[in-house]
């Protein structure tokens, strides 16, 4: 019934309070919001990334967004996994976190972001030097963190998304 979240994730998800009400500091705004950040940390740097490889390379809109969504993925992982790893976890066991902290997180970031994108007109076309093209690159990340801090709030709640990388940090 756990779903081996037993095997690797210390429970220590109320770190104020034990769980009567007086516990909801791991699930407030907050925290949330902290989490969020650190996700779009990650997902920015590869959404940058992308979208500069994808621009110079000359690659078409969906080649260019489908480099992006790939690198915000290795990039937010990658993050929470050198934390982890930094506080003993092998790294096996880190990548098991990573996907488990972050996976819904960078998704709702991706969809958010990438949609917005490809909605603001001539966006995607618009090349690296163009204020349009940074921009809506700006506008689609704040409203990604702005839309996925309610999404990480209520994960967190449940001991879920970066509540299991909160059990690793000292």
């Amino acid at each position: 019934m756990d779903h081996s979240a037993h095997d690797h994730v210390p429970h220590r998800h109320t770190e104020h309070g034990g769980g009567h009400g007086g516990g909801r500091g791991d699930s407030s705004w907050r925290t949330a919001a902290q989490a969020t950040l650190h996700c779009l940390t990650g997902c920015a740097i590869g959404e940058v990334l992308g979208m500069i490889i994808g621009t110079a390379a000359g690659l078409h809109s969906g080649a260019t967004v489908a480099l992006a969504i790939a690198l915000a993925f290795v990039f937010g992982y990658a993050l929470t996994m050198r934390g982890v790893l930094r506080a003993g976890l092998n790294l096996r066991q880190a990548l098991k976190v990573a996907l488990a902290a972050d996976t819904v997180s960078i998704a709702v970031m991706e969809i958010i972001d990438n949609i917005v994108m490809i909605a603001v007109p001539g966006a995607m076309d618009a090349g690296l030097t163009s204020v349009l093209f940074w921009a809506a690159l700006a506008f689609s990340l704040a409203l990604a963190f702005v839309l996925t801090v309610p999404v990480n709030r209520r994960l967190i709640a449940k001991g879920r998304g970066h509540a299991v990388v909160h059990a690793y940090h000292h």
